[in-house]
């Protein structure tokens, strides 16, 4: 492999591309742009794996069978198809961003955006049925974690808020004595929306807040933390995680069809689409989600089975009552099929 300038390096716009570009240009999360970085990342290290340097790696060797041997190598390494077309995506979006700022990269980044994704057969989504819902936020009982537990779950099904969103809410972020209680969320892209909480809700948070943000709390800028070695911090994801798997374990002797997995996000998933079950516009529903688009929400919008049999009632008994459509003469019938 020939020795190159370094504006000809593959790796050369990366810094750029992730620290400037997706950050401050674009504003992505930090979420967006770690995913976009673990994307390259990986991508150096089929190039390693290779046997090629990235201090030789051009611009010019990213060929579309080389792309297709890089997701050969990461199905071969255990990843899903949605993951290999994730990694797939932001290595095509960086290449249009170096094409974007030097039109010699074009035809490399053209000839990399026609390999195709893989396929990804969309699989059944999990939710929590009633009875399930109800057993695991009775499950933390009534001791001081088990307030704590049980508001973190019933915000995180009432709002349909993200589990980042969550561990991002402030004291200041929750409105109780308003007419209309909500919660000011912070979401994706630094965009704020305001999400309405039911009544219930509102008297789980009452009670958290007395045990947990009262006199002798620590002094904490986060609504729901935890404390070590005398330091508060924001509660970390795992910590949620374990929680709720924690309280699915316990229910799960009397409610078998209960997930195997149940995660933060199961919450926000059967909100929404109990929300969409119960009539709730699809518009609205994006906008308590914080979707900027109803596309994103369709996702979401799965029909109940009283759903779908209210509207194949609807469709009954008209076939045999509507009148053939083609008159019974041989000639007329002709004629109506446009033949002579």
């Amino acid at each position: 492999m020939k020795k190159r300038n370094y504006d000809q390096l593959f790796f050369s716009k990366t810094r750029d591309f992730l620290d400037i570009y997706l950050e401050k240009q674009c504003s992505r999360s930090p979420h967006t742009v770690k995913s976009y970085r673990d994307a390259l990342t990986v991508f150096r290290r089929y190039v390693q794996n290779q046997r090629l340097s990235i201090r030789d790696f051009g611009f010019e060797d990213c060929t579309r069978d080389f792309m297709l041997g890089f997701l050969e190598y990461l199905q071969k390494g255990g990843y899903e198809n949605a993951s290999c077309n994730q990694r797939l995506a932001a290595i095509k979006s960086y290449l249009w961003y170096v094409a974007d700022g030097d039109i010699t990269q074009q035809q490399t980044a053209l000839a990399v955006s026609h390999v195709p994704f893989l396929r990804n057969p969309e699989k059944e989504k999990e939710m929590l049925s009633e009875e399930c819902l109800k057993a695991i936020l009775l499950a933390p009982g009534n001791s001081k974690i088990g307030i704590r537990d049980t508001t973190i779950m019933v915000v995180l099904y009432d709002s349909a808020i993200r589990l980042s969103e969550l561990l991002n809410l402030k004291p200041s972020d929750v409105n109780l004595k308003k007419a209309t209680p909500y919660l000011r969320i912070h979401g994706k892209g630094d965009k704020e929306r305001i999400v309405s909480i039911s009544d219930n809700t509102v008297s789980h948070l009452k009670r958290y807040i007395d045990q947990y943000h009262g006199k002798s709390a620590p002094n904490t800028g986060y609504l729901f933390y935890t404390v070590i070695h005398g330091h508060s911090n924001a509660m970390s994801p795992g910590n949620i995680e374990r929680l709720i798997n924690k309280y699915a374990e316990k229910i799960r002797p009397e409610h078998p069809d209960l997930p195997q997995k149940v995660h933060p996000h199961m919450f926000r998933r059967t909100r929404a689409t109990n929300l969409y079950q119960s009539d709730v516009e699809l518009e609205l529903v994006s906008r308590i989600l914080g979707h900027a688009s109803t596309q994103t929400t369709r996702i979401y919008a799965k029909p109940s089975l009283e759903m779908i049999k209210a509207a194949m009632d609807k469709s009954c008994g008209y076939a045999d009552a509507e009148e053939p459509l083609w008159p019974d003469d041989e000639d007329e019938l002709a004629q109506f099929f446009g033949l002579r």
